[in-house]
């Protein structure tokens, strides 16, 4: 079993995933509250960090909860805890429970809060509505002997190095000679101290995203049998997959109608709100979490029959609808699909531990339809 965990840890599982670079400026991500360095034990995630959620977070005994929305979204210029923010942060220190956010970091992750929204309609091959960037690309190099082949590819693989489409293990190895003389204090695998070592290795090369680059080399590393594996990194001039948030893509034609019941039943809604003709047949759609107001016209530029956004304002919906766009307000509160997502994740980097991961029960939602 793998030895106890801190906040840092965990932290750095969710940056594997939703790196703080892909986070917007003005965002307020990572620690809110709390400790790097304290022990987990139970682990909570929320869209949400309201009071009722660290009530719940107390009760069921939690010591880190990870939040899509920051608690700190705002500079905080007075301590009141008279006041519902003041309550929440000396409740959290109070009983020793640290909040950390992860939010448009999140959104514009692959696999993060907007391909989970565009999973769930079947949005076939979605590609990013708003791009920001191409993640940077690295060729790492490795040089192994013969024998220790298999287990470094693997070692690549599983950090997500030697992954192009649809392919994974992707290498190019050429083999050679490897010479090196093992000095006083070392332990050589291979060789004796003070000769000359003569060893046929295989150059091992991959391409590996930014984002995962250190996790490569950390497995690299620990695959390698030498104690001082040499290897190789070089920046490259190829682009990388396209970084944004929103996706857009196909769905089977149907009409408007149909697909705000399909929305419903996907998130759970009772209600939503819409403009256009509702027996129109749509068959290309963008999808955006959150507040996505400010993206109607890329929405319109990317082909899309309609737009899947929340908090939609009257005079940004009519200006959608003057120009043919339909708009879907399914709400901010759809992006709670990221509480049972953040758990799978989670679970499965945990899997060699006793930490336990629960997803807050609370709405959080302040809207309800009368």
């Amino acid at each position: 079993m793998m030895a106890s965990l801190n906040n840092s840890d965990i932290f750095r599982m969710m940056e594997e995933w939703a790196p703080k670079s892909l986070a917007y400026d003005w965002d307020r991500i990572g620690l809110q509250v709390g400790s790097f360095n304290a022990k987990v034990k139970k682990i909570m995630v929320t869209l949400d960090v309201l009071e009722s959620v660290v009530d719940e977070a107390i009760i069921k005994g939690v010591d880190l909860i990870i939040a899509h929305h920051p608690l700190l979204f705002k500079p905080i210029k007075q301590l009141n805890f008279d006041n519902p923010k003041g309550r929440i942060i000396k409740k959290l220190i109070q009983h020793n429970i640290t909040v950390y956010a992860a939010h448009t970091n999140l959104d514009a992750a692959d696999g993060g809060v907007n391909d989970m929204l565009s999973d769930a309609l079947g949005v076939k091959h979605p590609e990013v509505l708003i791009k920001e960037s191409n993640e940077e690309l690295f060729k790492l190099i490795a040089y192994v002997p013969l024998s220790h082949i298999d287990e470094v590819q693997n070692a690549f693989s599983s950090a997500g190095a030697g992954h192009i489409g649809d392919y994974s293990h992707c290498t190019f190895q050429t083999n050679g000679k490897g010479t090196f003389k093992p000095l006083e204090g070392s332990n050589p695998y291979i060789g004796n101290q003070n000769e000359i070592e003569f060893v046929n290795e295989a150059k091992m090369e991959t391409i590996v995203q930014k984002s995962k680059l250190s996790k490569a080399v950390d497995n690299l590393l620990h695959a390698h049998p030498y104690e001082e594996p040499a290897y190789d990194i070089a920046p490259l001039a190829n682009k990388g997959k396209e970084i944004g948030i929103g996706r857009v893509g196909e769905i089977d034609p149907i009409s408007l109608s149909d697909l705000c019941d399909k929305i419903k039943s996907a998130f759970g809604l009772t209600a939503l709100r819409v403009t256009g003709e509702l027996t129109q047949t749509v068959s290309r759609v963008a999808v955006l979490g959150g507040s996505g107001e400010n993206y109607i016209s890329a929405a319109k530029q990317s082909g899309a029959d309609v737009y899947i956004t929340g908090d939609v304002t009257f005079h940004n919906a009519q200006d959608a609808w003057q120009m043919g766009l339909s708009i879907v307000d399914a709400g901010h509160y759809i992006e709670q699909i990221m509480k049972e997502a953040t758990k799978k994740y989670l679970d499965q980097k945990l899997l060699d531990t006793s930490i336990s991961v629960v997803v807050s029960e609370v709405n959080t939602d302040p809207f309800q339809f009368v």
